[in-house]
């Protein structure tokens, strides 16, 4: 095992660095209230002189006497509203106008999953990038050091997106935010990455993994940081499964020969292999003492691994509890998406710290979800234990934009409010970002249906978060359906998810949702399902039912409706 390096120059440069946002951070959370009116002045001034700004009246807006006459005005002339929304304005924008969204055009677009087959193109302002994606990722770098001092005296393992995975309309580039993060971050912390940022251009999922972990596993690796706590999973799996290989391209200073890699990146990572036999030879010792060898055996130093923990993610937790050592921070990702990197977790808690002075954000309460006129409610107003549907507008062009989550709000940081992800609300089901919406599934079915020629008279989807795969449940007209034809049926429907859903389907490429499992219903099942409800309390009258849920109750009872 190679030794542990002095971490001085890491933790000195980004104590400076990061300690002077976070000061900035903790001055803005001082009195939310004040700051998100000031934020969303900065963001309607920013914009005014926009085509959306001009038709949303953002220069009228902005001539408020206070803060509850600014918000309501707001209100009153932009709409809360959904990707789609906006997206003409996006395609105008991809399309090479400027001054559409805001000023000028943007820089990138990360893509990501939306209610339709097209993706969602979300623009990346410079503006937006320089500021959420720099100045607070010094934050998140400097945090770690608060956390476990000694985290920069090894090297770093960061699973992150291609930079660029093509290019819109007028030629700018849409890809990974992750990945465009770690290829600015300072160059000090670039030289701690244990693998080049060629290896995420692999598009083979299982000679990915390989190529990180042989390179990985190598180090003496002290941060480990990847957003799905599913992907440690795979990790491991691949661990397990080439353990013997790694030792012997370590030993030789190779990359499997028979991999799935072009011969370009293949030419990138190759300077970044040497022969090690000593390492080679700690493995397999390691190895023949343990038999399966973990992270804390090939990893005995490591001091932060940074996944998300909340939400549907925790199911995979277990999976690889008492893997890692003791002395190691498991610490909470933060509530982050492709529209939006809300905050940062600063601590061993799962509460996320907000950005009041980078974001303006609008929450409704769980209760009032359902309200077609609903309160909406401002940062200063929320209260610990209660959940919440955050909106956001950012200075790259989402105004009033619905999340679609659920969040639960914990202690304060300092004078703002923190908040933790629950699930996904609206017809969307995630177990590791695949983000599948109802309305995706229900056009999968009808499309095998026509395809296959094999008519439904009902169907539900589950996700079961304990083996990370959905199950199909199908009422086929012909009661005399096989097995066989059920799970072809769901083959068909596995296809078309992938076709629709861009998430989804990286999710599947990459094995972190497993194939669908098909189930054949009982004559009659949904009218069998609505008596049960409805003898247990339900109302007739009001009875709802989504056709595709993460809900342990409810598929308790379709299991108990399937032909065997």
């Amino acid at each position: 095992m190679e030794k542990l390096s002095n971490a001085f120059v890491p933790n000195f440069l980004l104590g400076v660095a990061g300690g002077i946002q976070y000061l900035k951070l903790k001055s803005a959370s001082r009195d939310p209230r004040k700051t998100s009116e000031k934020t969303l002045r900065g963001i309607l001034t920013y914009a005014k002189d926009t085509l959306y700004g001009k038709e949303h009246h953002f220069e009228q807006i902005l001539k408020a006497k206070d803060d509850t006459e600014l918000y309501s005005l707001y209100q009153k002339y932009v709409p809360a509203q959904e990707y789609e929304s906006l997206r003409p304005y996006v395609e105008r924008h991809k399309n090479g106008e400027a001054d559409i969204l805001f000023p000028g055009k943007p820089i990138m677009y990360a893509t990501t999953s939306g209610t339709t087959k097209e993706p969602k193109w979300i623009p990346i302002t410079d503006v937006y990038l320089n500021s959420v994606y720099g100045k607070m990722t010094k934050v998140w770098l400097f945090n770690f050091i608060k956390n476990r001092p000694k985290v920069y005296k090894g090297k770093i393992v960061s699973i992150v997106g291609k930079v660029i995975e093509g290019y819109a309309p007028d030629g700018t580039i849409f890809g990974s935010v992750s990945g465009v993060t770690q290829r600015d971050c300072p160059k000090f912390v670039k030289k701690l990455y244990a693998s080049p940022a060629a290896v995420f251009s692999i598009a083979d999922y299982t000679a990915r993994y390989y190529a990180i972990m042989r390179m990985g596993i190598e180090r003496n690796v002290t941060l480990i940081v990847t957003a799905n706590p599913s992907t440690i999973i795979e990790m491991q799996n691949n661990v397990n499964e080439y353990f013997d290989s790694y030792c012997d391209d370590i030993e030789h200073g190779t990359l499997k020969a028979d991999l799935n890699i072009s011969p370009e990146i293949r030419a990138a990572i190759l300077p970044y292999l040497k022969p090690n036999p000593e390492r080679a030879a700690e493995l397999r010792a390691l190895k023949a003492k343990y038999g399966r060898v973990l992270p804390k055996h090939y990893w005995p130093d490591l001091q932060i691994l940074n996944t998300w923990k909340c939400g549907n993610t925790k199911v995979y937790l277990d999976k690889f509890k008492d893997s890692f050592p003791e002395q190691m921070l498991h610490q909470e990702f933060g509530y982050f998406s492709s529209e939006c990197r809300f905050g940062l977790v600063l601590d061993d808690t799962n509460n996320t710290v907000l950005f009041p002075h980078m974001h303006y954000y609008e929450f409704i309460e769980e209760k009032d979800l359902e309200n077609p006129n609903p309160r909406f409610l401002q940062l200063h107003e929320l209260e610990q234990g209660k959940r919440y549907c955050p909106f956001v507008s950012t200075f790259a062009g989402l105004y009033r934009y619905n999340m679609n989550d659920l969040v639960e709000v914990g202690p304060s940081f300092v004078n703002t409010p923190t908040v933790h992800m629950i699930q996904k609300v609206n017809g969307i089901v995630t177990m590791t970002g695949e983000k599948l919406h109802e309305r995706q599934f229900i056009e999968a079915v009808r499309t095998a249906e026509k395809d296959l020629k094999m008519p439904v008279k009902f169907f539900v989807g589950f996700a079961d978060l304990s083996i990370s795969a959905y199950h199909f449940y199908f009422e086929f007209e012909d009661l005399s359906t096989t097995q066989a034809q059920a799970e072809d049926f769901a083959k068909r429907v596995d296809e078309v998810l992938a076709e629709e859903n861009i998430e989804y389907k990286a999710k599947r490429d990459s094995f972190r949702v497993k194939p669908p499992i098909a189930h054949r219903l009982q004559k009659d099942s949904f009218e069998t399902f609505k008596a049960q409800c409805i003898a247990e309390g339900a109302r007739d009258g009001q009875f709802k039912m989504n056709l595709l849920m993460q809900d342990d109750k409810r598929h308790a009872k379709f299991k108990k409706l399937i032909v065997n």
